[in-house]
């Protein structure tokens, strides 16, 4: 039996976190201390180690606390789930080591003046990198119908649609920086063209007529702000922030 513990100072310098973070996660459920002495001090082992492992693994993916708690208490086994965990980092390590390489041969082609090879310069660039994440927000089967779709577009109009989130991506990062407030008549009428958006790709709960939008929106104006790589389309925290608030302010209105 291992019976080595660490106190909060010790667990939040060594996960890179803080001692006011984990408290809260004590607080509401998430991680409670496997120990507290005599003197109030939380004191956590091996066990409380691998699960906040998780529970930090979860949060680059954007979940909010209460999805994370809810996926906790799914997955009864601690192996498995951290496998599942390993599976998908390891495919994010893969596409992201074939994206450098991609660059760094465009990089190359450019300075000797070579011709590009189409295949390599998108080798990394691919919708499905984001099946993990999907399936275990949304279920396989949003995916399914997702990637279905947009397998069965044209070029022309996987090119519109990609030219529409950078319009709308870009339309809202000029919002953010413009002084304009959540509320107002601009940036309500970005949420609409945000949601309407939301709304044109299956599978989505934001597609489906039974499906909870006003959640589904709310929960991923959180995970804008929460997830650095989707913060980025917005022009950072900040951007996210304002978007995050706007459509909270276009829901309430639902």
């Amino acid at each position: 039996m291992n019976d080595t513990e660490w106190s909060i100072q010790q667990l939040a310098k060594i996960a890179g976190t803080t001692s006011r973070t984990l408290r809260h996660y004590d607080e509401i459920g998430l991680l409670p201390p496997s120990r507290i002495a005599h003197n109030g001090y939380r004191h956590y082992d091996d066990t409380a180690l691998v699960r906040l492992q998780r529970i930090l693994l979860l949060r680059q993916l954007g979940l909010g606390l209460p999805q994370i708690a809810d996926i906790l208490a799914r997955q009864k086994g601690e192996i498995d789930a951290l496998e599942s965990h390993l599976a998908w980092l390891q495919q994010e390590k893969d596409r992201l080591d074939r994206q450098i390489a991609s660059v760094r041969s465009t990089i190359t082609a450019r300075k000797e003046g070579e011709r590009l090879m189409a295949e390599n310069v998108f080798d990394g660039f691919d919708h499905t990198q984001y099946k993990e994440e999907v399936q275990t927000r949304w279920g396989a089967d949003a995916y399914r119908k997702s990637d279905e779709w947009w397998r069965a577009l044209d070029a022309d109009d996987k090119s519109g649609f990609a030219e529409r989130t950078a319009a709308l991506s870009r339309d809202w990062t000029d919002a953010a920086g413009s002084g304009i407030g959540a509320e107002s008549p601009q940036a309500q009428e970005l949420a609409r063209r945000h949601v309407d958006w939301l709304c044109s790709v299956p599978g989505t709960p934001a597609a489906d007529a039974d499906g909870d939008l006003a959640g589904y929106v709310l929960g991923l104006g959180d995970m804008y702000v929460a997830d650095p790589r989707f913060a980025a389309n917005y022009g950072g925290v900040e951007g996210a922030e304002f978007v995050r608030d706007a459509l909270r302010a276009y829901v309430a209105r639902l």
